[in-house]
């Protein structure tokens, strides 16, 4: 048997404030607004899964191309002293690096792939920033074997690779901290347009990647069939 949750208490568990906005964009009808939110987390939960298989492939990409460049270790050696990364430019990836570093050495642990891991999505973007770009050397567009040549209209260079990322970045961290993502921007308007956007440069970035994002994802990228639920309400 099916048990309806009432909206008080669908409201006082999730807090009035949070659901203020889904009834406003639901014209106060309470049941929508409920529908709304469930659906927004079940799109929060389709994209990250797109996310979470973009995210190992970048950093699989950079990875292969930095331990052909730099060595087997490159991660760990490039924020111990005299390290690439070990310079006032790149003093907060190199923070986030040794830390992880630290933590593993202690206990033992370290090995190149389990340093990989412990990385956060903020790190391999910041690769493409100046700094780090110039650091590695230059090499990491190279990950990119189908991104467009530049022209005079577009540069595209590792300064457009990294607002590409941050765009992904941003997206990530709003899923992750349990905001909406079924909005129009900063009003209480139901809208996916934000989300589709996202959701086609994550298959450009595939792309540029040289990986099928059809066949990779096949079975388990469901955005748009939500998208298109969510705007049907």
């Amino acid at each position: 048997m099916q048990i309806q949750v009432k909206f008080i208490d669908f409201q006082n568990i999730l807090s009035p404030e949070r659901m203020k906005r889904y009834v406003e964009a639901c014209d106060n009808d309470t049941r929508k607004a409920m529908s709304l939110y469930r659906l927004n987390l079940r799109l929060s939960q389709e994209f990250f899964t797109l996310l979470s298989c973009f995210e190992v492939a970048l950093r699989n990409a950079i990875d292969r191309e930095l331990t052909t460049c730099l060595g087997a270790h490159w991660l760990r050696d490039s924020v111990l002293d005299g390290g690439i990364f070990d310079t006032v430019s790149c003093r907060d990836s190199a923070k986030i690096i040794l830390k992880a570093y630290n933590r593993l050495n202690r206990s033992g642990e370290y090995t190149h792939h389990k340093l990989l891991a412990e990385m956060e999505f903020g790190v391999w973007k910041y690769m493409f920033a100046n700094p780090q770009y110039r650091a590695t050397g230059r090499t990491l567009l190279q990950i990119f074997p189908n991104k467009p040549r530049s022209s005079v209209e577009i540069q595209y260079n590792n300064a457009y690779v990294f607002n590409k990322l941050n765009g992904i970045n941003i997206l990530r961290n709003r899923i992750a901290h349990h905001e909406p993502i079924c909005f129009a921007k900063r009003q209480p308007q139901i809208s996916v347009s934000y989300i589709l956007n996202a959701y086609q440069n994550l298959h450009i970035l595939f792309m540029w990647l040289d990986i099928d994002s059809h066949s990779l994802l096949y079975g388990i990228d469901h955005v748009r069939q939500v998208c298109d639920k969510i705007k049907s309400m």
